[in-house]
């Protein structure tokens, strides 16, 4: 098969980013892995083609806001390389239904009629999981094989930046914070919004609302949520 690192790419401004302020070779351990699996006949979870779309819909530039999800849903032909996020075909998952809820209770509106969330990310809202793939029926197939190096390299570079909002969502999110610079940002923490921790303190977080008001703050545009 053509070269996995020739084949598909970082978008030009998040690896001269990278490349400034971190290494992009954080890519190169888990794409080979990749390359490896899919010789081998494994399916994975984004497709290819899908793998970096948090950062071609969400420029380095136009980041404001960082929402963390885990890995992407394992089933094939759902997950679009957004995290919480789906192909428009498809029904909206548990987790992503209680942040639509919480949306509505929060600022009695929402935008998305589907579980794709590309308008978030067009707007400045880089969806991004801690890991960029799965395998196709195994869930957090891929968590170590070299992703979490590469996000820890993300959030070196946009600590370079000032006013992101980062949501973190459940203890596997929040284990990001200590890379974060807290002095220039906000960070908003709570239970994930999945069916087994929504009740924990996700549900009335209004944590959408608290983003808007510090984008506003801070003259910035607030997210059509």
């Amino acid at each position: 098969m053509t070269d996995i690192l020739e084949k598909i790419k970082l978008p030009k401004d998040w690896e001269n980013q990278l490349n400034h302020y971190s290494n992009i070779a954080s890519l190169i351990k888990p794409l080979r892995f990749i390359e490896s699996e899919i010789e081998n006949g494994k399916d994975i979870s984004p497709s290819l083609q899908e793998l970096f779309k948090a950062f071609e819909y969400c420029s380095f530039s136009s980041t404001k806001v960082v929402i963390f999800g885990q890995d992407p849903y394992f089933q094939k032909n759902v997950a679009n390389g957004l995290a919480f996020s789906v192909r428009k075909n498809n029904p909206i998952p548990a987790s992503l239904k209680n942040i639509f809820q919480e949306i509505k209770n929060d600022i009695g509106l929402l935008s998305n009629q589907n579980g794709c969330l590309k308008a978030w990310a067009t707007q400045g809202v880089l969806l991004l999981n801690s890991s960029l793939s799965v395998e196709v029926g195994k869930a957090g197939s891929h968590s170590k094989i070299g992703w979490d190096t590469f996000i820890k390299d993300v959030l070196k570079a946009l600590n370079k930046k000032n006013k992101i909002v980062y949501v973190l969502w459940g203890n596997k999110a929040q284990n990001y914070a200590k890379f974060i610079n807290n002095s220039n940002n906000l960070i908003l923490t709570s239970s994930h919004p999945s069916p087994l921790s929504v009740y924990k303190g996700f549900h009335g977080c209004k944590h959408f609302s608290k983003c808007n008001n510090y984008l506003k703050q801070n003259n910035l545009n607030k997210i059509n949520w």
